[in-house]
């Protein structure tokens, strides 16, 4: 089977082109792929097929060509990934498959359809728009910290602290409120670098910590933005896999923009 390798600020993918949607893929195949010692190793898998031939995206094929079908290293499937989103443009544009015109290219995600703009180093997507709407808690050991739940298209709770980021112990999920987030939850923590700046480290569900995480991000950036009184601005996201940023416009539009990388390309034995 055919594969691509890239990343999104360290946060990782296997690639699999299947245009047609006649590619088996099954949660214990993902599994496989993504594990780091017996696989290729990846944070998920960007399964590359045409919207209408998707049973998730067909009712999406008329406002998108393409569908990102995510998957979590688990073998779990996941709503929406921004570094994902950026990836997938990139080997859609480097391939051939798709040209974005002038507003973006438009990709269909489960959490919707978004849209794509190629920079000259960085793509930027405008995303859907996050959604404030509740308070929680996440736990790490003994340290219990104050959050803000944030839809995204997918779950996040951003999580504000004054203690050490690097202290932080996130081998194992944070513990959360199950009744708010009753099929998991993306965690980031943050800490304040300047105004509308922060450091931020995450733990995704069904992948464990990763570099980067494109749709926290996005959270992030609602929240920071909130929390200066704010209805637009930019948020600069610094993840420990590069930087990230987050811009709200007066029209109400969410960008996140990043860098997106291919890395190599091969083949797999199954």
């Amino acid at each position: 089977m055919k594969f691509v390798k890239g990343h999104g600020t360290g946060n990782d993918f296997v690639i699999l082109p299947d245009p047609d949607g006649t590619l088996d893929l099954t949660p214990s195949l993902v599994a496989r792929l993504c594990d780091r010692h017996r696989g290729i190793g990846a944070d998920g898998v960007l399964h590359v097929v045409r919207s209408a031939k998707h049973a998730d995206a067909a009712g999406l094929a008329s406002d998108a060509e393409w569908f990102m079908d995510y998957w979590n290293a688990d073998g779990s499937i996941a709503e929406m990934c921004g570094n994902g989103v950026r990836v997938f443009t990139r080997y859609l544009v480097t391939e051939g498959l798709a040209t974005p015109p002038e507003g973006g290219l438009p990709v269909a995600t489960r959490a919707g359809v978004v849209h794509a703009v190629m920079g000259a180093s960085d793509i930027s997507v405008r995303m859907t728009t996050p959604r404030v709407y509740a308070a929680g808690t996440a736990t790490i050991g003994a340290l219990t910290v104050p959050g803000v739940a944030v839809n995204c298209g997918n779950p996040h709770l951003v999580c504000t602290i004054s203690t050490p980021l690097d202290a932080l112990d996130l081998h194992v999920p944070p513990g959360h409120d199950a009744s708010l987030f009753d099929e998991g939850v993306n965690v980031e923590f943050i800490s304040p670098v300047g105004d509308l700046h922060v450091r931020m480290r995450v733990h995704e569900r069904g992948s464990g910590e990763t570099l980067s995480c494109g749709s926290g991000a996005l959270a992030v950036g609602a929240v920071v933005l909130r929390d200066a009184g704010r209805t637009h601005g930019v948020v600069t996201v610094d993840v420990p896999g590069g930087r990230l940023t987050v811009t709200a416009t007066p029209e109400g539009q969410w960008w996140l923009a990043g860098p997106a990388v291919l890395v190599a390309t091969g083949e797999v034995l199954l």
